[in-house]
């Protein structure tokens, strides 16, 4: 899971999930997210390190608001500085481990 004050990108997360061209599809699988999930979806942002999402539901306020409140920073432009905030991710082997869960 991604750490409270850290972000990934939509396409690190597709990579990660050996989908390197899936960034879209991941953005698609946020959005449809209930209500009250425990997914930290709002430390997903675009690669440009901005809020991109358009979804009413978890709408660029909302995400904006919680990663603030985490700590994250947005610069003048809106933006995340990935040499700061952003998160490096997980390892083959602890994504192994992870697909090996029961």
């Amino acid at each position: 899971m991604i750490p409270k004050g850290k972000v990934a990108s939509y396409g690190q997360i597709a990579r990660m999930l050996d989908n390197p061209r899936g960034a879209r599809t991941v953005g698609w699988a946020l959005r449809g997210l209930p209500d009250g999930t425990d997914v930290p979806w709002h430390r997903v942002i675009n690669s440009q390190g901005r809020i991109s999402t358009s979804c009413l539901q978890h709408d660029a306020n909302l995400q904006r608001k919680l990663l603030e409140a985490e700590g994250v920073v947005f610069d003048e432009r809106d933006r995340v500085n990935w040499k700061v905030y952003g998160w490096e991710g997980l390892d083959w082997a602890e994504l192994d481990a992870l697909w090996r869960a029961d």
